[in-house]
């Protein structure tokens, strides 16, 4: 090799390493045990700036773009770079996050707060109020012209879809998440977290509702649910089909959901500091009425039944449900199946029942928390399932 060819080679390969020591199990483990350390999992927001417009008139075109971090696997971390599944979700920050993906700065002007650093399992309610609300704020603001949610994959369509009922503006917002830790041989996370981005970013993306991005795929939140346990292609839009993708650092469209959604929507938690009790129940063989009594006896104001085909229930089921019913509790009628609508029946109403059109028992139970907000009218509750 020729002393010009050597040259040549030494910074490319120096890039190359450098780019693996972050991504691509790289992270030492004092290096990410020192991170799990300064990141708790109630942290303080926090901002961290990688790019200002105001300071540097070279970026004034680009976009400006605010990273809330919550945590889950994009925020993972392990001391052995092919463990991708016993890791430990929401050890690393937001400003770890960032300065590890230095290619977003030529696309946006990005930052980024700490809203909390959790597994997604561990979202509660009070959670998705207090990333809804700070959402909003940003959004109202003339500096933000997109929003970029990290978050753990195993709830993530949940808080997407809430999200997508209760945000106020049609700027776009992007959930985005991995399926395999910061740490791990060929991690997910940075282009996943590049391409949201790009996505939050693009003038397409305004109106379209909230996003979820992975894979190069961009879902809808009404539609996408996770679909396999730990493939990097889980998320699937399976019947709907996804809005667009990401291809050669190009934001292409070819969907519109025709759902209510965002600034269509009647939802507004602006000034609530809770939401309604709703508990899901999963509908089998041999079941018994006495979860239905529990859930009453607890405290819940609706139930989602994870019905058999189409929402089915059994006797038994029936019995509690419409003991519940006639207690005022609201009953959705979902589907353990994974996809298809599941239709009215014409005895719903009278029994304080609903159908829950095609969203999943997750995802309607979303909902009907937020319609409680509104009314306890069971007509009413209808039309929202229908329309949103």
């Amino acid at each position: 090799m020729t002393n010009m060819k050597k040259m040549t080679m030494i910074p490319l390969l120096a890039s190359f390493i450098l780019g693996s020591t972050l991504w691509s199990g790289g992270f030492t483990a004092n290096a990410a045990a020192a991170a799990t350390a300064t990141t708790s999992t109630t942290a303080p927001t926090s901002t961290t700036t990688t790019s200002d417009k105001s300071e540097n008139p070279q970026t004034n075109h680009l976009p400006n773009i605010k990273i809330l971090a919550t945590g889950g696997t994009i925020a993972g971390s392990s001391s052995v770079n092919t463990d991708t599944t016993g890791y430990k979700a929401g050890a690393l920050g937001v400003e770890t996050l960032i300065n590890a993906v230095p290619e977003m700065k030529s696309i946006a002007n990005v930052s980024g707060e700490q809203v909390v650093n959790v597994g997604s399992p561990d979202v509660n309610n009070e959670i998705l109020l207090k990333l809804a609300k700070r959402t909003n704020e940003l959004l109202a603001r003339d500096d933000v012209d997109g929003i970029v949610i990290t978050h753990g994959t195993d709830t993530l369509e949940e808080t997407a879809y809430f999200l997508n009922l209760v945000i106020k503006s049609d700027k776009p917002v992007v959930v985005v998440g991995s399926m395999r830790p910061a740490t791990a041989i060929s991690a997910d996370g940075p282009f996943n977290l590049y391409n949201a981005v790009k996505v939050a970013g693009a003038s397409a993306s305004k109106g379209q509702g909230v996003l979820v991005l992975l894979n190069d795929r961009i879902g809808a939140a009404r539609y996408i649910t996770k679909t396999n346990t730990t493939a990097v292609d889980t998320f699937k839009s399976v019947e709907q089909g996804y809005l667009g993708a990401v291809v050669g650092d190009q934001v292409y469209y070819y969907n519109k959901s025709t759902h209510k959604h965002t600034t269509s929507s009647v939802f507004d938690i602006s000034n609530l500091t809770q939401l309604p009790q709703v508990d899901i129940l999963y509908e089998y063989q041999n079941n018994g009425r006495y979860l239905y009594d529990a859930a009453v006896a607890a405290g819940a104001k609706g139930i989602v039944v994870a019905g058999s085909g189409n929402g089915s229930l059994s006797k038994t089921s029936s019995e509690g449900a419409e003991a519940a019913g006639k207690k005022g509790v609201i009953i959705a009628r979902s589907s353990r199946v994974g996809s298809g609508v599941v239709s009215p029946s014409t005895k719903d109403a009278a029994s304080n029942f609903v159908s829950t059109d095609s969203l999943n028992p997750q995802k309607a139970r979303i909902l009907l928390m937020l319609a409680l907000t509104q009314t306890h009218d069971v007509n009413q509750i209808q039309s929202f399932f229908n329309e949103y």
